[in-house]
């Protein structure tokens, strides 16, 4: 009897847990939506729901019409689509132990963190995320939420990042001679085009959706410049030209100019940080019309924690923190002056995995209005993952991807830090 009882126990207990899907139609009545195609906040609007789909967007409050049906009343909030952030990493949470905590840390322990970050992220509005790199664990929680096993946004993964030797994602930079001879050659190490194919190879076969490479230092590794180009182009095109061949987009992390230039003539889809373009570099990425994806809260966090909290990063990364993090708006109103197409993204894991919204102020800090940051979430976001035809948009067709807000965001953009509904492909993970 005890056998027989503990797994229907935990049967009852996860369906209490699990977000309860909706009936055969919902009817989503909105005192406002916002239409990010043409910019205009439509009065009295119902959504219409059924199974994972948007199937109707229509004037006026629409009465449900079979017994199965459900209303949901959200007449006193603001409707968007569900949000896109284009830079995440779900397996680290920051902390002044991050470094100790590589060599602590299960394959096990660093899957439950990402999964209940990946929930956090889902509750504060966004439902789609671009994970840009991680151990692996970023894969497989991917596969865990597609397959309704964990509630969290839909990932877009790219596996483990490419690095050069010594570079940005080499995970033995700092350490003894000793613990690198024992650590091997870790296969996320790529130098030379032939090395570089077999690398983008390497995480096709383990099931990335996207490549990320690093084609200069970072901020917070241990080396002593994070602006220097570290990869040739000839690296980037090789890495660049495989993944097209696979069916795969490219993001480069990328601070220095020179790292830039090189990434965006060799054909990536995304510069992400892009710190410190030059005006040639912004000149070529608005040319090619290379999607810049800016980071600006990770850059303010790192920046603000080197100045508020001595000791928190060693000395090389308070110094790189403090230079690199406080120019990285400069660089976002130079670049969108200039008419570099941008979409949204935060490096959430560098800070608070939920607080992802803060980029949408410092956008609108620095000049873009809320209007067009709220479209780099959205519309620019699906566009640069390849999803238009499913994400980004309230459409008839689209996946029933929904938020709501208290107060209109168009007015006060800190309006999008404080989500009252969340749905996922017809899923309500909040509703207040």
């Amino acid at each position: 009897m005890m056998r027989k009882s503990i797994p229907a126990l935990a049967t009852a207990v996860f369906l209490l847990a699990a977000p309860a899907a909706f009936a055969q139609k919902t009817y989503l009545h909105c005192g406002h939506l916002l239409d990010v195609r043409s910019g205009k906040l439509l009065a009295q609007q119902t959504i219409v729901v059924e199974r994972d789909r948007i199937t109707g967007v229509q004037s006026g409050y629409t009465a449900a019409s079979g017994p199965q049906d459900k209303v949901i009343n959200l007449e006193n909030r603001t409707v968007l689509p569900g949000l896109i952030d284009c830079h995440v990493h779900l397996e680290s949470t920051p902390s002044r132990n991050s470094f100790r905590e590589g060599f602590t840390l299960n394959p096990a322990d660093v899957a439950f963190r990402a999964q209940g970050n990946a929930l956090t992220t889902l509750r504060a509005g966004f439902t789609t995320v671009r994970d840009c790199g991680g151990s692996g664990v970023n894969t497989s929680l991917r596969n865990a939420v597609a397959q309704g096993l964990v509630p969290g946004p839909r990932i877009v993964s790219a596996g483990m990042a490419i690095s050069a030797t010594g570079g940005h994602m080499d995970e033995t930079d700092g350490l003894s001679e000793d613990q690198i001879a024992k650590a091997g050659h870790p296969i996320n190490l790529a130098n030379g085009p032939d090395q570089c194919r077999q690398a983008v190879r390497e995480q096709f076969k383990r099931g990335a959706d996207l490549i990320k490479i690093a084609s200069t230092g970072g901020v917070l590794d241990l080396s002593k410049d994070g602006t220097g180009a570290q990869y040739s182009e000839e690296e980037i095109k090789a890495i660049v030209e495989t993944a097209k061949d696979l069916g795969m987009r490219v993001a480069c992390h990328a601070h220095g100019a020179e790292g830039i230039k090189r990434a965006v003539r060799a054909g990536v889809t995304s510069i992400d940080h892009g710190s410190l373009m030059d005006d040639e570099a912004i000149k070529l990425m608005a040319k090619t019309r290379t999607w810049y994806v800016p980071t600006l809260i990770a850059g303010k966090s790192v920046a603000d924690t080197a100045r508020l909290r001595p000791g928190y990063f060693p000395p090389v990364i308070a110094r790189k923190a403090l230079d690199v993090g406080t120019k990285m708006q400069g660089t976002f109103t130079r670049a969108t002056k200039a008419g570099v197409r941008v979409a949204f993204g935060t490096d959430a894991g560098v800070f608070r995995h939920g607080q992802n919204a803060r980029e949408f102020g410092y956008m609108t800090e620095a000049g873009m209005s809320p209007l067009d940051a709220i479209r780099t979430a959205t519309l620019n976001a699906a566009e640069l993952l390849g999803e238009t035809t499913d994400l980004g948009t309230i459409e008839t067709g689209k996946m029933a991807d929904i938020v709501a807000l208290d107060g209109d965001p168009l007015q006060d953009i800190s309006a999008l830090m404080r989500p009252t509904f969340v749905m996922k492909a017809g899923v309500a993970y909040r509703q207040e």
